[in-house]
């Protein structure tokens, strides 16, 4: 079946450029060759060429970026951090702001363009633009905590498009589901209060930030089971992804019954990625992604935005990303990922001690509130 399928992209993402470094981290001196920073922009750009070439473009549902207004970033930031974010984006040199968060000069007009992709890709599919969709932004947000920067993110786009979509869109419940390698800390952190969001990450244990999201930390006061963390040992494949899908995410889906369901989508859990340790294959996120239509059709009438986060391997991450629109649209292309079979460990299936981390996870789904 066939879905119009929204697709959010503007070039100024990636214009998004944090230079060179030494890969991640700043060494003393100049004790090594700079590279290329670990956060390319190179990788956004490979992954909108191939949908154009591939044909698909044309077929997607074109949603406008906007820049999101201040009031609408104030949905999850105090204005004293959002002001910081304007003043290191104007010098000349721009700055730090957080825990692996630079600021280049003129970050803040595209950071507010990404929240704005994403508020705009939301409302694409609550209004009935479109029946789903994707957005391809830069810089990513799940790490921005309120009124903290981290991981190369800078403000909070998956909870400021749930905000949005909980104030302004009408709608009771609001369900995000991370996959992302790295702990999905922002996002938890904008809505650890918020009974109104059910969020779920699925991450590689102790990864980053290495003292956070752990299985314990299940929301606060009214919300209380509306947080679910699921941090997987290093190298798991779609085998435990799909076995997190279909004991954790599914039935926690189906009692919370949200209104939409957002996906802050990264693709470094991916075999090949630099940043995580994960045995992830295009395959393997087409499984996951057919799940998630599933559900939003028997939940929410389909409603189902994804908003991209991490990935940074520019050989994968664009054909992870084309079978994800594949399977959002309905519409096949011709293309071969020539990297799927590279996932050597996929047949040994789900091994004990990932499904041991799964099943304590698991133990938190019986908290999560029940709608009818």
């Amino acid at each position: 079946m066939t879905r119009r399928t929204g697709f959010v992209w503007h070039e100024k993402y990636a214009w998004f450029d944090l230079g060179q470094d030494a890969g991640l981290v700043h060494p003393d001196g100049l004790s090594i060759q700079p590279d290329r920073h670990v956060y390319d922009h190179e990788v956004v750009r490979r992954f909108r060429s191939l949908v154009e070439v591939s044909g698909l473009l044309d077929q997607l549902t074109r949603v406008e970026p906007r820049k999101a207004s201040e009031a609408e970033l104030a949905l999850v930031h105090p204005a004293a951090f959002i002001q910081s974010v304007k003043d290191l984006s104007d010098l000349p040199m721009g700055g730090e702001i957080g825990v692996f968060a630079p600021v280049p000069r003129g970050a803040y007009e595209i950071a507010s363009l990404a929240a704005g992709g994403a508020i705009a890709a939301v409302d694409a599919v609550v209004k009935g633009e479109a029946d789903n969709a994707y957005a391809l932004l830069r810089p990513a947000g799940h790490h921005a905590e309120p009124d903290r920067s981290m991981g190369f993110c800078i403000f909070s786009n998956a909870a400021i498009a749930a905000r949005h979509a909980l104030e302004q869109g009408g709608l009771d419940r609001v369900a995000l589901v991370d996959w992302d390698v790295h702990h999905g800390n922002g996002t938890q952190a904008a809505l650890y209060d918020e009974p109104r969001a059910l969020t779920i990450s699925i991450h590689q244990d102790r990864l980053f930030p290495p003292d956070d999201g752990f299985v314990d930390q299940v929301g606060e006061g009214p919300a209380a089971g509306t947080n679910l963390n699921v941090p997987l040992p290093p190298g798991c494949s779609a085998a435990a992804y799909n076995e997190v899908f279909d004991t954790i995410v599914l039935p926690a889906l189906e009692r919370f019954r949200p209104d939409l369901i957002i996906v802050p989508c990264g693709f470094d859990a991916g075999h090949m990625d630099p940043m995580g340790r994960m045995l992830m294959h295009s395959s393997g996120y087409r499984e996951l992604t057919q799940k998630l239509l599933v559900a939003a059709d028997q939940l929410c009438d389909g409603r189902l935005v994804f908003l991209h986060e991490g990935g940074y391997s520019r050989w994968t991450v664009p054909y992870y990303g084309l079978a994800v629109l594949e399977e959002l649209s309905g519409i096949a292309t011709e293309v071969v990922d020539p990297y799927q079979g590279y996932a050597t460990t996929e047949g040994l299936g789900l091994l004990p001690h990932q499904g041991a981390a799964i099943e304590v996870a698991a133990k938190n789904l019986s908290r999560v509130p029940q709608h009818g």
